[in-house]
C-alpha cells in the first residue's frame, strides 16, 4: 500500500463520497442562485444547445454527458416549457433537430448573473490560485476518466 494511502476506513477519505457531497452542495447552490425554472441538467442541455444550434437530441445528450433516454426526456420537458423546438430530420426520421426558442435564449441570458454567483459561491472557500488549481485538477479528473462513465461526454465537433 502506498504511503499516502490509508486503509480508507474513514468515509471522508473516499474521493467518490466527497464528489457526491460536492454534487449535493453544488445542486443546492444552483437552486439558490438560479431559481426553480430549470434543473441543473435542463440548464446544461439548454446551454449546450445555445452553443450548438441545430444539433440532434442524441448528440446534445452526448455533449452534455447524459444517456440518450434522459436526454430525450429533458428535451421533451424543455419543449413543454417552450424553451426549445424539436423537428424531425427529413433524411433521418428517427432523429430530431433542436433549436432554442427566443424564450429559451431570454431565459439563458437572465440566468447569467446567477451562474456567475453560483461559480463564485462554490469556489469561495478557495483562494484565487487554489480556485484555478482546483478547476484544472477537476477538469483533468473528469476528462481523463470520461470513458469510465455510463454516458461518456462527447467532444464538440467530434464523432
Amino acid at each position: 500500500m502506498p504511503e499516502t494511502e490509508s486503509k480508507l476506513i474513514n468515509l471522508y477519505e473516499h474521493p467518490g463520497h466527497l464528489l457526491r457531497r460536492a454534487q449535493q452542495i453544488s445542486v443546492s447552490i444552483f437552486y439558490d442562485e438560479m431559481g426553480n425554472e430549470l434543473t441543473p441538467v435542463q440548464y446544461a442541455m439548454l446551454r449546450n444547445l445555445a452553443d450548438h444550434p441545430g444539433t440532434d437530441q442524441v448528440s446534445l445528450a452526448a455533449l452534455t454527458g447524459i444517456d440518450t433516454s434522459t436526454g430525450a426526456t429533458v428535451c421533451a420537458r424543455l419543449e413543454e416549457k417552450y424553451l426549445l423546438e424539436r423537428k424531425v430530420i427529413p433524411h433521418n426520421r428517427r432523429q430530431r433537430a433542436l433549436t432554442i426558442t427566443s424564450a429559451g435564449e431570454e431565459l439563458l441570458d437572465s440566468l447569467i448573473p446567477g451562474s456567475q454567483r453560483l461559480r463564485r459561491r462554490i469556489l469561495a472557500p478557495l483562494s484565487g490560485p487554489e480556485q484555478l488549481q482546483f478547476m484544472e485538477l477537476l477538469s483533468k479528473l473528469v476528462n481523463t476518466n470520461n470513458e469510465q462513465s455510463r454516458a461518456p461526454q462527447a467532444v464538440a465537433g467530434g464523432d
